[in-house]
């Protein structure tokens, strides 16, 4: 069952200040784990946070919740920074939605 639950994947440098929002962090080996770990919580989370870097590697499973209400998969940057993988995917969405990417800065 479904709730309101948040859940941050990622590198432990990167995921490790959500815990203190009292988000449920879960750090990942490599792609196998980082996809089984979506997997599983999309059955019960509302939302995901996705460090970029993972979120690139495995986009093909997180593509898939793109059109479901549930869970919102959201990509967000490292520890490092970021990679400009967010910040693209909510231009294409901005694009799709208004038929122009407004935020694109070139």
């Amino acid at each position: 069952m479904l709730n309101n639950k948040i859940a941050v994947i990622g590198d432990k440098d990167s995921i490790l200040a959500f815990k203190a929002v009292g988000a449920d962090v879960f750090s990942v080996k490599d792609k196998y784990d980082a996809e089984e770990t979506v997997k599983k919580l999309a059955r019960t989370y509302a939302i995901i946070f996705i460090s970029e870097d993972i979120a690139e590697q495995i986009e093909e499973i997180t593509d898939r919740y793109k059109s479901r209400p549930f869970p919102a998969v959201i990509p967000i940057p490292t520890a490092s920074g970021s990679t400009g993988y967010g910040m693209s995917g909510i231009g294409k969405n901005v694009e799709k939605a208004i038929g122009s990417d407004i935020l694109n800065k070139k």
